[in-house]
Parts: C-alpha cells; structure tokens; sequence
C-alpha cells in the first residue's frame, strides 16, 4: 500500500484542505522523481534542466530556436536562461549565431556533442521513467497525465484571471 503524503512528511495535523493535501502530494511527487532524475544524469555531467533544454533543441533541428522560444518549452521555469546557454554553450553542446540583418536575434542550435550525449542518455533516461512509473498500468498513466493536464488547466486559469486588469 502506498505511503500518504502526511506520513511521508510526517504531518501530525490534518490539512487544511483536500487540496492542500494534493498540491503537496504533487510537490513530493516531483520532487522525489526529480531527485531520482538528477542523480540518473549527475554521471554525465548535466542537470534536469540542461537536459531539458538539449531536448528542446535537438527537437528544433538545424533551425535552432532564440532564447526566448527555448524558456517557452522549458518543462519548468528558470529565471535565467541566458545563462543557462551559456553553460551549455560553455560545455560545448550548444552553439549560437547572431543574425546578421536583427542583430538582436540570436538562434541557438545543438551541436555534434550535444546530440552525442542526448544520443547516450537516450536509453537510460527511458529506463529511469520505466523505473520510477513502470508499476503503474497503462491506464493508471493515462489517467493521471489526463488528470495532471486538468491541474495545470485550473492553474493556469486561475494566474489569468489573477492577472486581469494588470497595467490598466
């Protein structure tokens, strides 16, 4: 039988709330299977959001995508993606070119040792998801992406209407 989230955190007073008790069952969530995910990428050198973003640019091709479209598809925010490129590009995995009519644009593209990397944590990767989710039936997962999908729905409803009238 699965541990509560209250006794995981040893909460020793009920929640405030059923929804209280979920956002933080989420929160535990990922933060268990994030830890899991960056101790499975710690041996090649790279982070959860590194890898995120070498994703994201293998996806866009030879195209490459500016700064801004790259913080757009990021699974989670970061407050600082220039930077985020530029240890990437550090690493060498990305490149960037300027562009030379906008000189304000610039694209960012994977490069040879990116792929090579995404290339050999390809397999691991699927491993370590089928490690942490591979008990639950195909059903079970597609309930809770679909119920997951609904969470984010309200959320991101609610932060619109929260912000209406902003600036006005």
């Amino acid at each position: 039988m699965p541990t509560s989230v209250g006794a995981e955190i040893k909460q020793t007073r009920p929640f405030d709330s059923l929804e209280q008790e979920v956002y933080l069952a989420l929160a535990r969530t990922a933060a268990v299977l994030g830890h899991a995910l960056a101790e499975a990428l710690r041996p090649y050198g790279v982070t959860p959001t590194q890898y995120n973003v070498l994703r994201i640019l293998r996806g866009a091709g030879r195209t490459g995508l500016c700064r801004n479209e790259v913080r757009d598809r990021l699974v989670a925010q970061v407050p600082d993606v220039t930077r985020l490129l530029d240890r990437l590009e550090m690493m060498g995995y990305v490149e960037r070119e300027r562009d030379e009519e906008d000189r304000r644009l610039v694209t960012t593209r994977i490069t040879a040792a990116g792929r090579e990397l995404l290339a050999s944590l390809d397999a691991p990767i699927v491993d370590e998801h089928r490690r942490q989710l591979g008990h639950m039936s195909a059903t079970q997962l597609r309930t809770l992406a679909d119920l997951l999908a609904l969470a984010r729905s309200g959320a991101a409803a609610a932060d619109a209407t929260s912000h209406d009238g902003e600036g006005q």
